[in-house]
């Protein structure tokens, strides 16, 4: 064995094996793999085996994709067959909203290339001869879904890292990890030590045995699943017998079930609502291949439904009842990356749809540490998705909720319970009481819009206009014509102070750093010049900044920023919940504020994007001029101690203003009006600042930043691509995202956000377009709920277009 390696692999299931062979062959060849058994012998070896490329995420949908593309090349190479089965799939939907659900998907897989098709009950069955087609209104048919051969899989992946030259040490339990001074990872095991550069945390059901032995508690989990085999089918052999095809494999969403041909007989699987974690506070070293005992009376429900779904099964016998721990995030989906704080430690974990996913997981990781970023958008996968508030009895709650859900719609409007509230700030019960409906981002319960006294906060789950959309529109107007309230408190929050802050910053971000007293917009990017953050910047001293950004990438930021961090001169502090922010927004709100402080508030004394410290009443206040609702408005910041007594505060003193309260829904509506983008939609680690329409944001003559070079290099050759608004004929469903933009009959681009921007009474949606496309106004369509709806590409915002109103 060695005793120093560039990189050591902790784990040999499919996705440890996978980041080996990802390593190895784009050109990291000192890396060994250390697993503490025989590979598979984690969950790999008794998964089900099935794959597809569908995903709720499309850049997740794209790296499933290679992966499936990519077991050719491994068997090529290794000589070891994957037992690939390729017989396509079905996803039936038995109700009208499963089947918008499908039209959803098959949207979004038109401008991801794929060739799914929407199709009704007769030729599903004729498709699947074991399907009563009296059970469903329809399916989507996806001819890349089928299923394989684990442990070939995964040793594929092996022999083809070995071909590139990695080492793989089976028997040998990483027992200690410990970091030197210098960064390097001391990787203790059964058999010696190994000095590694970077340490992969692979271990899959040990993930967070190994996440401890460094002082990290990864959320995820393991949940007990169980598929049965039957025994030979006679519908199964005539099948094959007379069409010389396997059945094809089928996703039943009101069954709860998958199913798929295994030999002459039918494997069924159910993620049942009676989920049952499994070893959930360690995992036993000790365990190996093996298997749970069998419960079928817990997974009995599911299995009635799909053997009324697919009668044959009735009259089949059951061979054998496989029930084994797979792990899982709380969303599902899989924990990769680095970890903030940690140098050269990596996660890929929680990858519950290993043979889906871990390619792209391996490609992904493989090139974030050769190259120091994923070379794709890997936002819905990365593990700063979630922070140090993501407990282990978090973990369990939203795990047991996510498994038991896993087959059905959670719909774009749903806000799941489970593991809620868990960050809660002062004025919390405050707008419980005034009927408000919450949502949680990043773990933190913030109001999404109140509904009317005496109704119940409850929103109506839909993919079309809900039963928030008068309520929304009545906050918007209230905004618009009067003055509203809305908390903050969930933005992200860094305090930047010391003598090289201002340089460090002016390295960081892409615009120049305000004088005192003033705020700027600032793009961050990466060395490829492409969007990692969109920030508010505000200089309180000569050596004291304020970043304000997306609370769902605190994590995400905060890891950058620590990685860019000098090692001495600049103090970086996230603020998190020890600041807290109220917003008034409205050609009222300069009245109100007035009402609140001595300071003078008129535009001369306290003109647009001018921060100061304000007492309101007897509140100690920082006060910025600027709203996201792109019209007259103050974002407040106040520590906690101080929220509850201003919201009273200013809840009293706007009462006869005709102060409103109003929430995320409303905000999104108002920056619709202004074509206002956000992060991780308009802004995300695909797009430079020019193909999003930031480019007043960037200035390379200030000086060196990182992604400059790039940045003038896009400029040169002009947008790939091209952030544009439209307003949309639509008729009782608005876009949600990710929905296929056509011209002329064929699919260009697709949809970031969007929504009905109800000031402006038009439903009105954003996304990229061909750079050369850009300009065209006339031949658009938009995609909704499988009706391509007319739509019209917008010069200018519908709101106040020269900003004055946000301005004067």
């Amino acid at each position: 064995m060695k005793t120093t390696a560039q990189v050591v692999v902790i784990g040999g299931g499919v996705v440890g094996c996978s980041v080996l062979f990802h390593l190895a062959k784009l050109g990291w060849r000192d890396v060994v793999l250390v697993e503490r058994s025989e590979l598979t012998s984690g969950s790999t070896w008794h998964a089900a085996g099935g794959f597809h490329t569908l995903n709720g995420d499309p850049n997740v949908a794209k790296l499933q994709a290679y992966t499936i593309e990519l077991y050719k090349e491994i068997e090529e190479l290794s000589g070891q067959s994957c037992g690939l089965h390729l017989p396509g799939g079905l996803m039936t939907a038995g109700t009208p909203e499963r089947l918008d659900f499908l039209r959803v998907a098959h949207a979004k897989g038109r401008y991801l290339g794929m060739q799914t098709e929407l199709i009704g009950p007769d030729e599903a069955a004729e498709m699947m001869p074991l399907l009563d087609k009296r059970q469903i209104v329809g399916a989507l048919y996806d001819p890349l879904e089928g299923h394989l051969d684990p442990a070939g899989v995964t040793h594929a992946y092996a022999k083809s890292a070995r071909h590139y030259g990695a080492e793989i040490y089976r028997q040998n339990r990483v027992v200690e990890l410990i970091q030197q001074p210098d960064a390097s990872w001391d990787v203790v095991t059964e058999q010696g030590t190994i000095r590694a550069e970077h340490v992969v945390n692979a271990g899959g059901l040990w993930a967070r045995e190994v996440g401890r032995m460094v002082g990290l508690e990864l959320p995820v989990l393991a949940m007990e699943h169980m598929y049965i085999l039957t025994d030979d089918m006679p519908e199964v052999v005539a099948y094959n017998e007379a069409t010389g095809k396997e059945v094809m494999g089928v996703i039943d969403f009101e069954g709860e079930i998958y199913l798929r041909q295994e030999g002459k007989g039918m494997l069924m699987g159910t993620y049942e609502r009676a989920g049952v974690p499994w070893s959930a506070k360690t995992t036993p070293w000790a365990f190996g291949h093996e298997l749970l005992t069998p419960d079928l009376d817990r997974i009995a429900p599911s299995l009635e439904v799909g053997f009324q779904h697919f009668p044959p099964f009735e009259t089949a016998g059951i061979k054998q009842i496989i029930n084994g721990p797979f792990t899982f995030a709380p969303d599902g989906n899989p924990l990769v990356g680095p970890i903030r704080g940690l140098r050269n430690y990596w996660v890929a974990c929680g990858v519950m749809a290993g043979f889906s996913q871990g390619g792209g997981v391996g490609l992904a990781l493989a090139n974030w540490m050769i190259d120091g970023d994923p070379g794709f958008d890997v936002w819905g996968m990365d593990v700063a998705r979630f922070g140090d508030w993501a407990t282990p009895a978090y973990t369990n709650a939203k795990v047991r909720e996510n498994y038991s859900r896993r087959f059905q719609i959670t719909f774009p409007n749903e806000e799941l319970p489970a593991g809620r509230p868990l960050r809660a700030t002062p004025v919390y019960d405050r707008l419980k009481a005034r009927n408000a409906v919450f949502g949680a981002a990043y773990g933190i319960e913030h109001a999404l819009w109140f509904a009317p006294d005496g109704a119940e906060p409850v929103e109506d789950v839909t993919y079309k206009r809900s039963n928030a959309f008068a309520s929304v529109a009545e906050e918007v107007r209230a905004v618009r014509t009067g003055v509203g309230l809305i908390e903050i408190s969930n933005f992200a929050k860094y305090r930047v102070s010391g003598p090289g802050a201002k340089a460090w910053l002016d390295h960081l971000l892409t615009n120049r750093m305000p004088v005192e007293g003033r705020i700027v917009l600032a793009p961050m990017l990466n060395a490829a010049g492409r969007l990692i953050g969109d920030f508010t910047v505000a200089r309180t001293g000569s050596e004291t900044f304020y970043i304000f950004g997306s609370g769902v990438a605190e994590q995400y930021h905060m890891r950058w920023f620590l990685g860019q961090l000098p090692e001495r001169g600049v103090m970086l502090q996230p603020l998190g919940l020890s600041l807290t922010g109220l917003s008034i927004a409205g050609p009222r709100a300069r009245d109100l504020l007035a009402r609140l402080t001595r300071d003078g508030v008129s535009t001369e004394a306290f003109p647009f994007m001018a921060i100061r410290q304000m007492d309101l009443g007897p509140f100690p206040a920082l006060v910025g001029r600027l709203s996201f609702t792109g019209d007259l408005g103050y974002e407040i910041w106040v520590e906690p101690e101080y929220l509850a007594g201003l919201f009273d505060l200013v809840m009293d003193q706007g009462r006869d203003l005709s102060l409103r309260l109003f929430g995320g829904r409303a905000l999104d509506s108002l920056r619709l009006d202004k074509a206002f983008g956000s992060w991780a939609r308009e802004y995300r680690p695909i797009y430079t600042p020019s193909e999003a329409g930031l480019d007043r944001f960037v200035k390379p003559a200030k000086g060196d930043f990182i992604g400059r070079d790039a940045v003038l290099a896009a400029r040169e050759a002009g947008p790939e691509r091209q952030l544009v608004s439209f307003a949309v004929d639509a008729a009782d469903a608005d876009v949600i995202g990710d929905e296929p933009i056509w011209h002329d009959g064929a699919v260009v681009g697709w949809v970031t956000s969007g929504g009905y921007a109800h000031w402006s009474q038009a439903s009105v949606a954003l996304g990229y377009v061909p750079g050369g496309l850009a300009a065209a106004s006339e031949g658009f369509e938009i995609e909704i709920l499988g009706d391509r709806r007319a739509a019209r590409r917008l010069d200018a915002p519908l709101f106040d277009p020269d900003g004055i109103r946000m301005r004067g």
